[in-house]
């Protein structure tokens, strides 16, 4: 069934209804942050937050002895918006809670438009984008590279990786391979697993170890099962493809970090089936076309478009199949998605 269209007036309502919500939860938060400042409080140490709950977040303690530790905490006034992994100044409680007082600065943050445009970070000092597609549902191109657009603005390293591939059949494999072998030709670190059967999966930890990588993608492509892959007894909920639309079920509900035995940290992010680029200009999605690089401010006109004009660089390599059409079309569609005044 179709999703039923709201009109104007009703959104406002809903979003005036979330607004009072959110307002009265925010004053209980901060008389629990002023009942516990007035207890007693231990003192300030650095903290890693591992999930978000609403107005409380999850950290886990970084020094001394509680160092390994979860807490529940509250948050001071006047805070900006924390994200699973990012550093914070905090002090504990008694009763396994505490309050965070302030965010130390980010190396990295993954950010995407939420649904009335604004910005919203999704993770904080990731050092790996670990982008999870599958033979089903059926990945597309513009998706991809909507990542790969974000991942470079956001100055993330990429990692492409198909799960799911027991799937392959007949069927989809040319697609597929015609897909694949974009990626493979610009050079992007690709792997293919299959989290169910196990094939890859030590070849991906490699990848894993050492860094802090997200997992992004469509829902239902496996990023919860190749969590339980790679950290036996985490057992993330798992959910099947929708039989009305083949589409993914949302399971994750909230970003969470998790540990690798062996060093490194893995951020588990809700499923989403579109990513926003309403943040970044129409430079900043030709940066993340890695093979227009080179091509880039040789048209013959400085304010070319790359549409019909002559003497455009990037046509001409797409006629001489430096660029490929998938890509192209991948980029014309994006900047069709900008704000007007940015395209």
């Amino acid at each position: 069934m179709a999703k039923r269209q709201l009109n104007r007036r009703q959104s406002w309502r809903i979003e005036k209804i979330q607004g009072e919500r959110a307002a009265r939860a925010a004053k209980r938060e901060s008389k629990a942050v002023e009942a516990l400042e007035g207890g007693d409080l231990g003192p300030e140490q650095t903290g890693l937050v591992i999930a978000h709950f609403g107005v409380q977040v999850e950290i886990e303690g970084l020094q001394g002895e509680l160092a390994g530790q979860i807490f529940r905490c509250h948050l001071r006034a006047n805070l900006p918006a924390l994200v699973t992994g990012d550093q914070v100044v905090w002090r504990p409680g008694n009763q396994g809670d505490g309050v965070i007082v302030a965010q130390l600065p980010r190396n990295s943050e993954l950010c995407r438009p939420d649904m009335r445009g604004q910005l919203k970070p999704v993770a904080a000092n990731v050092d790996q984008i670990v982008i999870v597609f599958a033979p089903l549902p059926e990945p597309h191109a513009n998706l991809i590279d909507r990542y790969l657009v974000a991942a470079e603005h956001a100055g993330i390293r990429p990692l492409l990786l198909l799960n799911k591939a027991d799937l392959i059949d007949e069927q989809n494999k040319v697609a597929l391979d015609a897909l694949l072998t974009v990626y493979r030709q610009l050079e992007y670190p690709l792997l293919e697993v299959s989290a169910h059967q196990g094939d890859g999966m030590e070849q991906l930890k490699k990848h894993l170890d050492g860094n802090v990588s997200v997992f992004v993608g469509q829902s239902g492509v496996g990023k919860s099962s190749l969590v339980n892959g790679l950290l036996p007894g985490v057992d993330t909920r798992v959910g099947a493809l929708s039989e009305l639309t083949g589409k993914g079920t949302h399971t994750t509900t909230t970003a969470r970090l998790f540990h690798f035995p062996g060093g490194g940290q893995l951020i588990d992010s809700p499923g989403i089936r579109e990513f926003g680029l309403g943040h970044v200009s129409r430079d900043d999605v030709e940066a993340g076309f890695i093979e227009f690089h080179d091509l880039l401010g040789r048209c013959r006109f400085r304010d070319c478009k790359h549409d019909r004009e002559p003497g455009c660089a990037l046509l001409q390599a797409l006629e001489d199949g430096r660029v490929q059409p998938q890509r192209m079309a991948s980029y014309r569609h994006i900047l069709a998605s900008l704000p007007q005044d940015d395209y």
